[in-house]
């Protein structure tokens, strides 16, 4: 139980000094990182993920019908 609440708290601390190097490097505060990443970056991959994959299969799906109907003639 110590070596999975040690990993957390190690897996914490290096997602927090991630967030503050990358304030430091756009030159916002961390408030504003988080913001940006969480309830800008986070929601919009949510969303376009699901309509990304229906893409991908409805184009998949055509390309199978497509190699079955030349692989009949």
């Amino acid at each position: 139980m110590d070596s999975l609440l040690y990993l957390f708290k190690y897996l914490y601390a290096y997602c927090t000094d991630f967030m503050i190097n990358i304030a430091n490097i756009t030159g916002l505060s961390y408030y504003e990182v988080n913001f940006v990443i969480f309830i800008v970056v986070y929601p919009l991959l949510l969303i376009v993920s699901p309509i990304v994959y229906m893409i991908q299969k409805f184009r998949l799906q055509s390309i199978k019908k497509k190699t079955i109907s030349i692989t009949k003639k």
